[in-house]
């Protein structure tokens, strides 16, 4: 699994995140280590899932990643997105919030993967307590053209580890495997240079310029 650069022992992990925590008051605050550092779960907010902190160095609680996850939920758009469905292709799992202002900043590139790659398909998780009119307003500012769910933060997909820190992304293999794992923005770049790692096919070379 890659850690995004958090190399410091748990107690100052912990402490970085809680300083780097978005406010859930629209006032989105940058990391304080900058774009790379995960947001918090946002302190004392009633919708927050108790402990909503960062725990260990994976960014996860105390539950575990199974190693082929299963995962199906509904979309804003009603309609039903399951995991299983997509073997055959790379996908990103993207585990984000509105009130995350690193989450915010990294959805034009996870959009713009999804859309140009045909081999890559992105779905973005909405870990947080927001109503779905809220969520399509949300949107309509910050259009993806991948699908986008809510989540319930109290019961969250049971094979994916509870997030203690956004975002926070896997990337499943086409055979349904967890090939990587991400705490902390990620760029379109090392998604694909994860994709190649893994077996996958590179990342497209550029056209040649015309001769002179």
């Amino acid at each position: 699994m890659r850690l995004r650069p958090l190399y410091v022992p748990c107690l100052a992990l912990t402490a970085l995140l809680a300083l780097a925590a978005c406010r859930p008051d629209g006032g989105d605050a940058p990391a304080t280590t900058g774009d790379t550092t995960p947001a918090a779960a946002p302190p004392g907010d009633a919708t927050a899932p108790p402990a909503a902190v960062a725990t260990d160095e994976a960014g996860a609680g105390d539950s575990a990643d199974a190693a082929f996850p299963t995962l199906e939920v509904t979309t804003l758009d009603g309609g039903r997105y399951t995991l299983a469905e997509r073997r055959g292709r790379w996908v990103v799992v993207n585990f984000w919030a509105t009130w995350c202002a690193p989450c915010i900043k990294e959805m034009p590139e996870l959009s713009a993967l999804d859309a140009m790659r045909e081999h890559i398909e992105v779905v973005g998780l909405a870990y947080e307590d927001i109503a779905v009119e809220d969520m399509r307003v949300f949107l309509d500012r910050h259009p993806v053209v991948y699908p986008v769910a809510i989540l319930d933060v109290y019961d969250p997909p049971k094979d994916f580890a509870t997030p203690r820190g956004l975002p926070l992304t896997y990337l499943i293999a086409p055979d349904g495997r967890v090939a990587e794992k991400f705490l902390g923005p990620v760029t379109a770049a090392e998604l694909e240079a994860a994709i190649t790692a893994a077996g996958g096919p590179g990342t497209p070379a550029a056209p040649a310029a015309p001769a002179a």
